[in-house]
């Protein structure tokens, strides 16, 4: 079975290839539970939970917004969960603006899984 490293190492090559679907299709477990500010001003729901919740999640993001110049520090390891520091540029799809965006982004991992995911930011 995959380590922690194994999949921290391997999820964060696929996000800096910009293979972002991918790259939660593989990783994510059935039951993730995704969370992110309440306030966040990407109009996402604070919690979802299960596979299906955190793709629709992803498909409303990415219908609306695309990234740009992404830079990733991390993985850093710890116990089961991995955190990753991103820097990226969001375009709007709708208006082409742009805006300078960073989070930190931390996993927990169990059974070679995504289980959990919180984003950080202001």
């Amino acid at each position: 079975m995959p380590t922690i490293e194994d999949v921290a190492r391997d999820f964060t090559a696929m996000l800096r290839d910009g293979q972002f679907k991918a790259a939660g299709d593989r990783f994510w477990a059935d039951d993730i539970k995704s969370m992110e500010p309440e306030n966040n001003s990407r109009g996402l729901p604070a919690v979802t939970e299960g596979v299906d919740a955190a793709r629709m999640k992803f498909n409303a993001w990415f219908g609306a917004s695309r990234i740009n110049d992404l830079g990733i520090d991390g993985p850093f390891v710890t116990g089961n969960t991995f955190a990753l520091f991103m820097d990226m540029v969001i375009v709007s799809c709708a208006s082409g603006d742009s805006q300078l965006f960073s989070e930190i982004a931390v996993y927990t991992v169990r059974d070679a899984k995504i289980s959990e995911e919180r984003y950080f930011y202001a």
